[in-house]
């Protein structure tokens, strides 16, 4: 019977096989050859003092053979001959891991995404990069996997009480994801990689009798009784289902202005806004790890931090080590920055969204929009940060340092960026109240992590997407709009989470509700 054991080890020895081996040996005061292997159950850095340790838990086979890990098993079943029909509109996590559960039960999927399939996806984020033109319906948001397939695939999640994070996890490991997704305390994939893994989880759905239709922009429901009979889409087509899984992510503006006109509720919803900042990797590895050269056995370092101002939370938010930051417009006239990282972190810049949270009081100027202010605001800042940098995706930015003391940066440092920046005062793009924590909150943390605040680093704007700014309400028992009988909002779109895992987690959570409805 394999034992539970929790070790405290040097990179370089919890890097090698045989040191770990050897290290459970010792552990149980037993020769090293009695440790047939061990299988990793949870692994995570702890940096606080001098020298960094891995924390590494293991189930070790001693005096017995080895046997590796054994895989969850999903009983994805042929759905030709099903009974029900549910449309997911939308493909990201939200949308695939609905279809995916919903296989599970016997129910057949048609998914609808307004985007292109992951491949051909990345044509269009090459012309955002190089030429600074956006296609509305194909981006770094929109398209086969949602936003996180192309913008790093962290999959780590705070949201265990959403549903079972293990699930989701192994889920992505048997569709190609490495196995240390498994067992990582912050497991993240790479955009890479993702693009692969959601094209496997695509060809399963299919091959099981599901359907995927791309390039089909949904424009309108056709109601009747409070049901969705038919969903219809720019392209002229009509889908008809049982119902409706609304899963659309977090920037489907059309959506929210689509519900809104044919009268089916929505809510104001707070978010954060901010911009994203980026420093030297070598920097950030100095101080997270307390060393002039990082450990060729430690990964890139990440950071994360929180600072109280004015009684308004400033926090990081989707840190990238060894990362890019990329374009995420949804639409010309408009700059909104996110990052991502490649599987292994190689990168030479370390780059992080910091945002200040927007409440509904910040939102008088936008009260004519009702339910949408919150989203017209996000807008407004996005539209003045496209006039400040000059257009076509150039990103207004300036040192971290000036950006602090208000002082203009006549040149800037490298950047990552790919459409480039253009040197401005941050103060005139973004709204007095986000500036002036953002300041603070910038000081802050220079004044916790060494080396922090400094004019190496780049501010650019603007980190606006980072949730909803719209909740579409849904029933606590039955998960379903209030209004319409057959409408499952879920995942980051309908404001019920936050990242790919918890939106995969509630995607799951709708679909699993909509089996036991039908199959009880």
């Amino acid at each position: 019977m394999p034992e539970t054991i929790s070790l405290r080890l040097l990179p370089s020895e919890a890097a090698q096989e045989h040191m770990v081996k050897e290290a459970i040996a010792r552990f149980k005061g037993l020769p090293p050859e009695s440790v047939s292997g061990y299988i990793p159950l949870r692994h995570s850095i702890d940096a606080r003092g001098k020298n960094a340790f891995i924390n590494l838990s293991v189930s070790a086979f001693i005096h017995e053979p080895f046997r590796g890990r054994t895989p969850v098993s999903f009983a994805h079943r042929d759905v030709r001959q099903s009974q029900q029909t549910v449309i997911i509109i939308g493909a990201g996590p939200a949308g695939i891991f609905a279809a995916l559960r919903l296989l599970e039960a016997g129910i057949k999927p048609v998914v609808l995404e307004r985007g292109k399939d992951v491949r051909a996806r990345r044509r269009d984020l090459a012309r955002m990069n190089k030429e600074g033109l956006v296609n509305p319906d194909s981006n770094y948001c929109f398209g086969e996997g949602g936003a996180g397939t192309y913008s790093d695939g962290k999959l780590y999640t705070r949201s265990s009480k959403r549903g079972d994070i293990n699930r989701i996890l192994e889920l992505f490991y048997q569709f190609g994801a490495d196995e240390k997704i498994v067992y990582e305390s912050h497991p993240h994939i790479g955009t890479n990689k993702l693009p692969h893994i959601i094209t496997a989880m695509r060809e399963k759905i299919i091959a099981c009798g599901g359907e995927f239709h791309f390039e089909q922009r949904v424009t309108s429901f056709r109601m009747e009784k409070n049901r969705v009979r038919e969903v219809l889409t720019a392209e002229g087509n009509r889908f008809s289902g049982d119902a409706v899984i609304l899963a659309t992510g977090h920037s489907a503006r059309d959506i929210f202005h689509l519900l809104h006109q044919q009268d089916i509720r929505i809510e104001l919803k707070p978010f954060a806004l901010g911009v994203r900042v980026e420093h030297p990797q070598e920097l950030i590895d100095s101080s997270r790890y307390h060393c002039a050269i990082r450990d060729p056995y430690l990964p890139p370092a990440s950071y994360s931090w929180v600072q109280q101002v004015d009684g308004r939370g400033v926090f990081s938010f989707c840190m990238c080590p060894g990362g890019i930051i990329a374009p995420a417009s949804t639409a010309p006239g408009e700059l909104v920055v996110n990052g991502w990282s490649p599987s292994r972190r190689n990168n030479p810049y370390a780059n992080s969204g910091i945002v200040v949270s927007v409440e509904e009081k910040d939102l008088f100027a936008f009260r004519n929009h009702g339910a949408l202010a919150a989203m017209a605001f996000q807008q407004s800042v996005e539209q003045k940060a496209w006039e400040a940098g000059g257009g076509r995706l150039v990103a207004p930015a300036q040192r971290l340092v000036d950006f602090t003391e208000n002082r203009f940066s006549p040149r800037l440092p490298d950047c990552s960026y790919l459409p480039g920046v253009h040197s401005v005062s941050l103060q005139e793009v973004l709204p007095a109240f986000i500036a002036k924590r953002l300041q603070e909150g910038f000081k802050a943390a220079g004044r916790k992590m060494k080396g922090y605040l400094t004019n190496e680093a780049i501010v650019v704007a603007t980190e606006s997407r980072t949730s909803s700014p719209v909740r579409i309400p849904r029933n606590a028992d039955n998960l379903q709009h209030p209004q319409v009988e057959n409408l499952y909002p879920c995942g980051e779109g309908a404001g019920y989470a936050g990242g790919i895992v918890s939106a995969a987690m509630d995607g799951e959570k709708v679909a699993a509700q909509l089996a036991a409805l039908w199959l009880s």
